[in-house]
């Protein structure tokens, strides 16, 4: 009878193309990886993998196995919920991963909330970007994570996922405090077609998305400097050295230097819980959901 723990594993090295991703994926070694795909292919009868250069790929026999192994685990994932539905109660683990800013905004209040009002619910807490957290719901090491995209460029979410709008959160453009349009109570993007920019680091989705929107509007970008946290991209601004695009989530205090002005055409980035869809039911998933909603609620209430 083929074991579903190694089914498990081939499953982790089909989705991440090498036994050191699924090890990784597993929290495993690599060794340990091999060992249990070397026994699955005892249990087949057959080979599962051959070796592609310092690589492995999977061998025919190996594709139809994780072929199969992806709905087997799927079909797990919906027991489990369904027994967690059955049972009604909020408990186990649920982990949870956002990015840098719905982390800071939104997690702090809304776990606290979870903890208060189940505290048989154990919450385990990454911040990581946007794109990894979806990748890294689909492959089962996450049950929930925040994501976002802008009011112009979608992020394209797999087939698989489940999802729920938390909160819409308006950006800002910050400018240093002796910047021409500091006074100005609102600007349009294209008024800073000669500034200098603060950003994400390339290949980001924020960044993209900032390229697109800045060209969408006839300007074309001049990068000055990148930095992830946005306190680090406000220091930058402060010092002269360019401006950046301000999000009012988890934003926290706007160094004295400088000046945040609303944008005419209003910047919104919505944000999103997404899950898999194969976990719908279960307690836990909903509470959390319901809770990071509140939360952003809250927030906007708050104004």
């Amino acid at each position: 009878m083929l074991n579903l723990e190694r089914l498990r594993t081939l499953d982790a090295v089909a989705r991440h193309g090498s036994v050191g991703g699924a090890a990784d994926t597993l929290h495993v070694t690599t060794s340990a990886v091999s060992q249990q795909l070397a026994k699955l292919e005892r249990e087949a009868g057959q080979p599962l993998l051959a070796k592609n250069g310092r690589g492995v790929r999977l061998t025919d026999a190996g594709r139809l196995l994780a072929d199969h192994a992806a709905r087997i685990l799927s079909q797990v994932q919906v027991a489990q919920a369904e027994l967690e539905e059955q049972r009604g109660r909020v408990v186990g683990e649920l982990r949870i991963a956002g990015f840098a800013t719905a982390a800071r905004g939104l997690f702090p209040a809304a776990l606290a909330a979870l903890r208060a009002d189940h505290p048989q619910l154990a919450v385990r807490s990454d911040e990581l970007e946007a794109d990894e957290s979806v990748q890294g719901v689909l492959l089962g090491d996450l049950d929930l994570a925040l994501v976002l995209d802008w009011y112009n460029k979608p992020l394209p979410l797999p087939d698989g996922l489940a999802k729920r709008a938390v909160l819409d959160d308006l950006a800002d453009v910050a400018v240093y405090a002796g910047h021409p349009l500091a006074g100005r109570d609102a600007v349009d993007l294209e008024e800073f077609a000669d500034d200098e920019w603060i950003t994400w680091p390339e290949g980001e989705f924020c960044s993209e998305w900032l390229m697109f929107t800045l060209r969408g509007k006839g300007v074309e970008p001049r990068i000055a400097h990148v930095a992830r946290e946005h306190a680090t991209q406000l220091a930058l601004v402060e010092a002269g050295l360019g401006v950046s695009v301000a999000p009012r989530l988890g934003r926290g205090p706007v160094p004295d230097g400088v000046r945040v002005i609303p944008v005419r055409d209003a910047m919104n980035r919505h944000v999103y819980a997404v899950w898999r869809a194969d976990a719908d039911r279960r307690p836990s998933i909903r509470a959390a959901v319901d809770a990071l909603t509140a939360a952003g609620e809250g927030l906007v209430r708050a104004g």
